[in-house]
Parts: C-alpha cells; sequence; structure tokens
C-alpha cells in the first residue's frame, strides 16, 4: 500500500473519530463471509458504521486525535473492525446478541463511549446498561411527574372523602 493512500486512509478515520461520538474495537479474526456479512447487515439496520481497519493506521488516527486513546492501543491486536455509532449502548446491544446465540465472534476488544475508555470482552455488560441521552431525559421527566402526580391524586381522594361525609351528613334525618 502507498503511502498516499495510508495517509488518506488515516485522515479518513480521524474524521469520523471526530463525526461520531462513540466506536467499538471488535475482533472479527474467526470470522467468515457470511458471518461478516451478516453482521454489517445488522450493523446497518442499527445505525451503526462498521469499517474493517489495519491496526498501525487506526493507531495513527488515534494519536492524531486530540483525546488520549493510549489505553486501547494495547487492544489492537488481530483483525479489528470499528463500530461508529451514535447511541453508545447499541453496539453493545448488538454484540450481546451475538454472545447469547453462543457465537464466540465478533468479540469486543475495546470501546470509547460516553466520553469513558473500556477495555476488554468482560466491559460488555457495563457498556449494554449505559442509558443513551433520550432515555437520561424520560426518566428525568418521570421522576420530576411522579410527586406531581401523587399531590393530584391526594388531592382528588380527599376531595372525594369530604364529599362524602357531606353527603352522608345531609341526607342523615336530623
Amino acid at each position: 500500500m502507498k503511502k498516499e493512500v495510508k495517509d488518506t486512509i488515516i485522515v479518513d478515520l480521524g474524521e469520523k473519530l471526530k463525526e461520531y461520538p462513540h466506536f467499538y474495537l471488535v475482533d472479527v479474526s474467526g470470522m467468515n463471509a457470511a458471518d461478516t456479512s451478516e453482521l454489517r447487515r445488522n450493523c446497518f439496520k442499527k445505525e451503526i458504521k462498521m469499517v474493517v481497519v489495519k491496526n498501525k493506521l487506526l493507531h495513527k488516527a488515534l494519536e492524531a486525535s486530540e483525546i488520549d486513546f493510549e489505553p486501547i492501543y494495547g487492544a489492537l491486536k488481530g483483525s479489528t473492525a470499528l463500530l461508529f455509532c451514535n447511541v453508545a449502548n447499541v453496539p453493545a446491544k448488538l454484540l450481546k446478541e451475538y454472545k447469547d446465540k453462543k457465537m464466540a465472534i465478533p468479540a469486543l476488544k475495546a470501546a470509547y463511549a460516553e466520553e469513558g475508555i473500556f477495555v476488554g470482552a468482560e466491559m460488555l455488560d457495563s457498556l449494554c446498561a449505559i442509558k443513551s441521552k433520550s432515555e437520561l431525559i424520560a426518566d428525568v421527566v418521570a421522576l420530576l411527574q411522579s410527586p406531581a402526580k401523587n399531590v393530584v391524586s391526594a388531592l382528588q381522594s380527599g376531595a372525594n372523602t369530604i364529599h362524602g361525609v357531606l353527603k352522608t351528613l345531609g341526607e342523615r334525618p336530623e
């Protein structure tokens, strides 16, 4: 591969690292063409961009980034695919589906999600548990609505109780 082509790939990877807030490094060394094609289709359905990269070129692109990705460098061995996404936990859930099907591959090497670095396949459950921005907003809204709903329901039940007592007193013969 010529140096100009390598430089173009490094620049392209650098742009993707800036474009997408989250990425996963996945080991695809044992996957055949059919399995790789199925993984690509599943990634496309979940709005994940999958790119198979050379480790040295990815290493150079990570070094050129303004973020310190040094903990990830040790995971750059074997055949590596990059999964770029806008929602942090979507690739983790996809990889968990493969794991639940008892498929050893693709295996998580490392990830950069929610401005944190996760290294190792054992971090998959932690990555699945990360909530997206919209999920966190929904949780906050639900928490804010809960006390208001309790107050309204208490007022309504109290009104019914007072109304019932007044009605009973009014119907009682004197």
